[in-house]
């Protein structure tokens, strides 16, 4: 039941050994991974790769970081990429603040489309917000997202933030940070939160866990994120993983309605995985 809810195996870093990496993460138990988009290329790299293998999932969407690149009249690709067979969420959206790599009102007024969009495709969000929680939980009310809701992925805030956001709909998902040395307040957020509102991810080919810290992250790794959650909440890691697993598969029904995706008649391909 293990799901890697948010990694980019589309990356030009996995191109090396992206087969090894994939077959790594199914023998550590995972039996799903979402690929998650973060511009128009590359979205198209996840539907593309998503093709080859039965148990990926690709996402479509434009990050925060890139939204200074994204034009208007881009839209109808945008869309058109996500009604792509096979794409169950759209994102990576949001707004970050602490970089600020595209201007402020940018992003909010592409994230505020974005929503627009995936609400009426009917698409769940996978949602990056850092340091603009409460521009980002605005936006997110005034734009009625509990159906078909989303997921605050590598979520570092508080329990307060956690809080709204699930009043509102909204899944919290917790990657490698979990795992740090400093993260207690976190820790204590992942403790306190309700068990039917948690996802694990990797966000891979970044934020490698402890104890991979400072390697490349790839979502074999996800193992460990299920293995913190299990200490901190006290429960098995059988446990965790059917927990969380069963979660991930409410916010993305997608994941349960097979391979969709038109195969390539690659061999790589799996069988689908239960």
């Amino acid at each position: 039941m293990l799901i890697d809810s948010h990694c980019h195996l589309h990356d030009s870093r996995f191109d090396p050994d992206r087969p090894e990496v994939i077959q790594r993460a199914r023998e550590s138990g995972v039996v799903r991974m979402v690929t998650v988009g973060t511009d128009l290329e590359t979205s198209r790299r996840a539907i593309g790769l998503a093709r080859e293998y039965d148990f990926l999932h690709p996402t479509v969407g434009v990050h925060p970081h890139e939204v200074k690149h994204l034009r208007r009249e881009e839209y109808p690709q945008l869309e058109e990429m996500a009604r792509s067979p096979g794409v169950v969420g759209f994102g990576e959206i949001g707004l970050d603040y602490h970089y600020m790599h595209s201007p402020a009102e940018d992003q909010r007024v592409h994230f505020r489309a974005q929503i627009r969009l995936a609400v009426r495709l009917g698409l769940p969000l996978i949602l990056h917000v850092r340091e603009a929680f409460p521009d980002a939980l605005r936006i997110l009310r005034e734009e009625e997202v509990g159906v078909p809701g989303g997921v605050l992925h590598c979520f570092s805030g508080d329990l307060a933030t956690a809080t709204e956001a699930i009043e509102m709909g909204l899944h919290i998902s917790f990657s490698g940070i979990l795992t740090f040395p400093n993260a207690d307040d976190l820790r204590e957020v992942a403790r306190l939160v309700p068990a039917d509102r948690i996802l694990l991810e990797t966000d891979s080919p970044y934020l490698a866990p402890v104890p991979v810290r400072g390697k490349r992250n790839e979502p074999a790794h996800v193992s460990h994120v299920a293995e913190a959650l299990a200490r901190i909440r006290n429960l098995g890691e059988e446990e965790v993983r059917k927990l969380t697993g069963t979660n991930t598969r409410k916010l993305f029904p997608g994941l349960d309605e097979g391979s969709t995706v038109e195969k390539a008649g690659n061999s790589q391909g799996g069988s689908r995985c239960t």
